[in-house]
């Protein structure tokens, strides 16, 4: 997928895109199931404003409402915002529920290949 340089580095997802954009992406997806009401949804999405931009070329940030794509909650087994999920090769590899720093976010990254030397 090719986003706009000067567009928003995360990108907002539906289940009518998920697929295309998640499932058979050939680079990893971090998702973040969120929700605009949520205030710890608003506290971490600077975190991911910054991981989308220092992931540019290793993954993809995006974002799910929780709310408005409900199937795709149930699916992921969604229970709390922000959870977050890292998907490698379509397949769910990793879940972070509640907020997070970037630097606690690297690190459970670490172990596929994303390292805190690697980006800023």
């Amino acid at each position: 997928m090719n986003t706009c340089e000067n567009g928003p580095p995360t990108v907002l997802l539906g289940e009518a895109n998920f697929g295309a954009e998640v499932l058979r992406s050939k680079q990893p997806v971090l998702v973040a199931f969120w929700a605009p009401w949520s205030r710890a949804c608003q506290v971490i999405d600077p975190v991911l404003q910054e991981l989308a931009s220092a992931l540019e070329e290793k993954a993809k940030v995006v974002k799910v409402n929780a709310d408005d794509s409900l199937d795709l909650s149930i699916l992921y087994d969604i229970q709390s915002i922000p959870t977050l999920l890292y998907f490698v090769e379509g397949t769910p590899r990793l879940r972070i529920v509640g907020t997070a720093t970037k630097e606690a976010i690297l690190a459970k990254l670490k172990p596929f290949g994303v390292t805190s030397g690697t980006v800023e």
